[in-house]
């Protein structure tokens, strides 16, 4: 929006409530003179664009960051804090459908998605360790590997793991589809598994098993930024370590195995089986 004053102005908007601290967002809201503009304490800014405030620290916090933002809504009168069961019943999120995913799950019995980036957004799952669970899953019959990602990461993937992606039980999907094609795929999928990146938390929203690979570091531990789902679940190194430098370098990260991961996956084609 080139002009949010006048967005704001143009939206008779009676409310703003500001979730990632923005100044000129801020600034324009008050100059559009919306009535209640709601902004966290802990910027300066919000001060004096901001006529309520919110005072909570995440840093400190031991909740969860989906109830976090709730914390923002206390300056209007709503001091209610979901409990992580409650949440998810709340997303009335479903997937599109689209042809070219469902000829690509008709291709296998059962098909996960991994997801292997977050565009430089988080600590990573080795990619060794993908190849790995790659390598695990060869001795499942009908399982088949989806690796998604954008173009860039697709590229990047080509370059520093060209032996994941030439496996037999694997396609490379990066870059082919965008977000509602991605979310298509995950409507069709019977599971996902990436670090806490974005396509982990929607295919949770969807209600999809998905698994949830995260550092023991607060505050980017699964106790803040865990998928919330009715089929989520997460793992993590049991202990911190004293080297970790950062998302491409991450021996916590590591420390998850890959036999843990390929688990979890049989054990949600286990379940499907007992449904069936």
């Amino acid at each position: 929006q080139d002009d949010p004053q006048r967005m704001f102005a143009d939206g008779a908007y009676d409310t703003v409530i500001f979730a990632f601290p923005n100044r000129r967002l801020a600034t324009a809201a008050r100059r559009a003179g919306v009535a209640n503009r709601v902004g966290t304490s802990h910027r300066l800014f919000h001060l004096v664009t901001c006529n309520r405030l919110a005072h909570f620290s995440r840093v400190r916090s031991p909740l969860h960051e989906a109830q976090l933002n709730f914390e923002l809504l206390k300056p209007l009168g709503i001091v209610h804090t979901p409990s992580l069961d409650q949440i998810p019943a709340w997303y009335g999120l479903a997937a599109p459908r689209l042809p070219e995913a469902d000829a690509l799950a008709a291709q296998a019995p059962f098909n996960v998605i991994l997801h292997p980036k977050s565009n430089g957004n988080g600590r990573e799952w080795p990619l060794a360790r993908y190849e790995e669970l790659a390598r695990l899953l060869q001795g499942e019959p009908g399982v088949c590997l989806w690796v998604t990602g954008s173009p860039a990461e697709g590229e990047l993937l080509a370059r520093e793991a060209p032996v994941l992606l030439a496996m037999p039980n694997v396609r490379n999907l990066c870059g082919r589809f965008d977000l509602t094609g991605l979310m298509a795929l995950m409507g069709v999928a019977d599971g996902l598994v990436a670090s806490g990146t974005g396509p982990l938390h929607m295919a949770a929203a969807l209600g999809r098993p998905v698994l949830g690979l995260f550092p023991p570091i607060k505050p980017i531990d699964p106790a803040r930024w865990g998928a919330l789902g009715v089929q989520a679940s997460s793992l993590c190194a049991p202990e911190p370590c004293a080297a970790c430098t950062g998302a491409q370098a991450c021996t916590c990260m590591a420390a998850i195995g890959a036999t843990e991961v390929a688990a979890a996956i049989i054990g949600w084609r286990a379940g499907l089986r007992k449904e069936a």
